[in-house]
This record gives structure tokens, C-alpha cells and sequence, in this order.
């Protein structure tokens, strides 16, 4: 039997058919819910007409949903009418595949279970030992402890993983800069950051060539393209600046301060998830659109005697890490059936 993996989020939907087909499509869920079946359409057409779909999702925390009851329920019926008749197993946080109709069921179980499916796959690349998942994508980073029996969650619902460290609300893509840091550097002073959604962390990584340009792109702080040019504007307006005031130096020095800030932020988390372990982690994964900063994460944690596996160069495919969840709920359900 085949399967094909579909991760639904608030911003993002991934699909994989579990080996070297990885797709990451941006669709913002919150201003187009009722469009969701037909993007899902779009992306099952082509692939195996006869594969079952497993499904995991983060989506039903989006605000066009008054509750993640509803959020569920609503993804599903997407999933369901692009379906075409295709059998359909939805993934829970206890490690289970279910019918559509008992995720319902157990909605908070079906709600965010994504970062369960990707830990639970990676435990087969721990050599049964104590191991940490950092998968940093566009919006959020789970920090996940694995050890020989596979995750070990302190929490998992999305208020506990955040209260835990295990779930750290920021990104290489969506965060406002004004939620990474209160200040940027700006002609030898600090400066304040205005409390609007001027810039995100996508800019600061566009001014510093870690993630490409996307001059099509329409998904940025004011709209205009995703390119190091229009990142210079938007992040010079994070200080009520613009380019007349705020030059390229600037512009760079406030990318450097806001993945500075954003490191901090995770290493903390980091530092507190490792805490809970038996013993320091032997095997650090990293996946996710955001591994570059993973990898400068795990520098930053000075590790001893740890491999470090990521895996975009497991597959040669940096697109199979930035749709790792899909990848690994397609696994999964293969190995269930089996």
C-alpha cells in the first residue's frame, strides 16, 4: 500500500509521498479556510491515485477557527472532499493512526500532533540513546527530548510544550521582529523597535543570504517582494527609519542582532529541555526550513561528544527537511499497516 504524507498548517502545507517527493506549499490558512480542498486538490493531483492519505496537522490553531474542535473538524472535511475516495489515517500524540471521524473525537490528541510524527520517526537515527529534534521551520522550533523508547515530552498539548521549552513560538520566516527583540543597534547606539509588524526574521535572513530570494513571494511583512532590497526598507522601518536614514551597514547589523536575539531565545529553551534528560544527548537531528539556524544552535549549546545528523543531507534534499512532518507521518503509516 502507498501513502502519502499531508502536514497542515496555519501557513504552510506540506505533502510527501514518505521517500524523495517533498512538496511545501505557503498558503495562509486563516484568510482562505474555505480554499483548503482545493489547494489540497492541486498538490494530491498527479501523485498515485490509489495512495491512502496520513495527516497530521497544525492548523486548527489558526484564528478563523473559534476553537480547535472546530479547527480539526474543518481540516478534515478538506482533506475528506479532496480525498477522491482515498482511504484516510489521521495521526494522534499517543503515537496511533485513526479514522477522520475519531480524530474528531479526540481532537486535542489530533490538534498539533505534527512534532510527535517527526520525533517519532527520527528515534530510528538515536542508536537507542539519549537525543534531542530540533526542527526550526518558518513559524515555530520544537525542541523535542527522544530517548531509546522513542519521544519523551514533558507536554503535548501546544500550552504545555510552550510552558515546557519543547515548543518555542519563532521562526526564520513569519516572526515580527518586534517579538525576536526590544532593540536593534542602529549608528553606534540601541535603538527602540516599534511595536508593529514592519519586519519579521524572514528580512533579517534575506539581508544575511541564509535564506534565498523569493521576488514572487507575496507573503512578507508589507507585501512587496521577498528580496534583500525590500528587507532593507522593512527592517529600517522596525526603527520608524528608512533608507535614507538607515544604509546597508545598518540593515546588516540588525540582521546579525535579530538572529543573535532569536539564538538566545532558543538556546534557553534548548538548555532547559536537556535538564529533563538522563543523560546529555549523544545524537542532535536537525530539520525544518530554519536548520541553518538549528546548526548554529547547537554550536552555540558547545556540545560534547554529540554526532549531529541533519536531514537534508541525509536525503540530499534540503526540501525533504523543510517537509520533514509530512515525510515522517507518510513513514509511519506505512509501518503501521504493515
Amino acid at each position: 500500500m502507498s501513502w502519502i504524507g499531508l502536514d497542515i498548517g496555519g501557513a504552510q502545507t506540506k505533502l510527501s509521498n514518505g521517500s524523495q517527493l517533498a512538496i511545501s506549499r505557503s498558503f495562509p490558512l486563516w484568510r482562505r479556510p474555505d480554499a483548503l480542498a482545493d489547494l489540497l486538490q492541486e498538490l494530491l493531483d498527479g501523485q498515485i491515485p490509489d495512495a491512502s492519505l496520513a495527516v497530521t496537522m497544525t492548523g486548527e490553531l489558526a484564528d478563523c477557527y473559534r476553537t480547535k474542535r472546530e479547527g480539526v473538524d474543518r481540516i478534515l472535511k478538506s482533506v475528506e472532499s479532496a480525498a477522491a475516495g482515498r482511504d484516510i489515517s489521521v495521526y494522534l500524540t499517543d503515537g496511533t493512526f485513526v479514522s477522520p471521524d475519531e480524530a474528531r473525537d479526540r481532537h486535542l490528541q489530533a490538534a498539533a500532533a505534527n512534532w510527535h510524527a517527526l520525533a517519532k520517526y527520527c528515534t530510528r537515527l538515536t542508536e537507542n540513546s539519549s537525543a534531542l529534534l530540533i526542527d526550526i521551520g518558518s513559524t515555530t522550533a520544537d525542541i523535542i527530548p527522544l530517548d531509546a523508547g522513542g519521544p519523551c515530552p514533558d507536554g503535548l498539548t501546544d500550552p504545555n510544550r510552550l510552558a515546557s521549552g519543547e515548543l518555542v513560538y519563532t521562526g526564520v520566516r513569519r516572526s515580527p521582529v518586534c517579538a525576536v527583540t526590544n532593540t536593534l543597534p542602529w549608528k553606534g547606539k540601541q535603538c527602540g523597535v516599534a511595536q508593529e509588524l514592519f519586519a519579521t526574521t524572514w528580512d533579517a535572513y534575506l539581508v544575511l543570504d541564509e535564506l534565498p530570494e523569493e521576488p514572487d513571494a507575496a507573503t512578507t511583512a508589507d507585501g512587496r517582494p521577498a528580496t534583500k532590497d525590500a528587507a532593507h526598507d522593512r527592517l529600517a522601518r522596525c526603527i520608524c527609519a528608512d533608507r535614507e536614514m538607515f544604509d546597508v551597514d545598518d540593515a546588516l547589523a540588525a540582521a546579525q542582532a535579530i538572529e543573535k536575539a532569536q539564538l538566545a531565545k532558543l538556546g534557553l529553551a534548548a538548555v532547559g529541555v536537556m535538564r529533563g534528560l538522563s543523560q546529555p544527548p549523544r545524537t542532535i537531528i536537525l530539520s525544518g526550513s530554519g536548520e541553518f539556524l538549528a546548526r548554529k544552535l547547537v554550536a552555540k549549546l558547545r556540545l560534547k561528544d554529540v554526532q549531529v545528523i541533519s536531514l537534508a543531507e541525509q536525503f540530499d534534499n534540503a526540501e525533504i527537511s523543510r517537509s520533514a512532518t509530512a515525510l515522517a507521518v507518510a513513514v509511519l503509516a506505512e509501518e503501521a499497516a504493515e
